[in-house]
């Protein structure tokens, strides 16, 4: 009886119990925090006070050093999360929007990316081995989506074909302000490359 008793325990706790609740509450925590600390660190940098985090994410400072003991662990994982969200908004424009205009929109918000995240610049080349990695995921969520986008777009004749996106990716880089001094200057700029990419797709009509 023992046994059932301490099977039947244990089938509540997986399938539907406690432990399943307590992991919900968790992520929904930690969501909070990386959402709260990524608008914290476009406004206030990256040192900013914890409390100034934790007030807008509604928990307390416990909440924050459980998930995140050190302060270079919550900027790793705020970069992760911000790099997470910009690489899947490709498929949802893909799915609404022609195939240059969902590239066209996920270059533009891939720049409000890098706009928002200069502040993230000077930790992530600190030399902190805490971020050694997060160059290389950055390149491994981005380089194949924006693959992808350049691909279908020129499959459709909508752009031209040798377009490669590593290259793109740092010229939009290249070409993005901090968003506080932008003045819509980046939003016109990435415009204007997409417009280069167009060149050359239609052969002109021979006179």
């Amino acid at each position: 009886m023992g046994e059932d008793t301490t099977r039947e325990a244990g089938a509540d706790a997986t399938e539907g119990g406690p432990p399943k609740r307590i992991r919900a509450d968790a992520r929904r925590s930690t969501d909070a925090l990386l959402t709260a600390a990524a608008e914290v660190f476009v406004t206030s940098g990256v040192d900013a006070p914890v409390r100034e985090i934790t007030a807008k994410a509604g928990v307390g400072a416990g909440t924050l050093y459980r998930h995140f003991p050190q302060r270079s662990d919550l900027i790793a994982a705020v970069f992760r999360h911000e790099v997470d969200a910009c690489a899947d908004a490709a498929s949802s424009l893909a799915a609404r929007h022609a195939p240059v205009e969902a590239l066209a929109g996920w270059l533009q918000r891939f720049a409000l990316f890098i706009g928002t995240k200069r502040g993230l610049s000077a930790a992530l080349h600190s030399g902190d081995p805490a971020y050694d990695t997060l160059p290389a995921y950055f390149q491994q969520r981005f380089v194949p989506v924006l693959g992808a986008l350049l691909d279908t777009a020129a499959r459709a004749g909508e752009i031209r074909s040798d377009a490669d996106p590593e290259d793109l990716l740092r010229a939009t880089a290249n070409l993005t302000l901090p968003a506080q001094d932008d003045n819509g200057h980046t939003r016109r700029m990435v415009a204007l490359l997409v417009d280069g990419l167009r060149y050359g797709t239609h052969t002109p009509e021979a006179r």
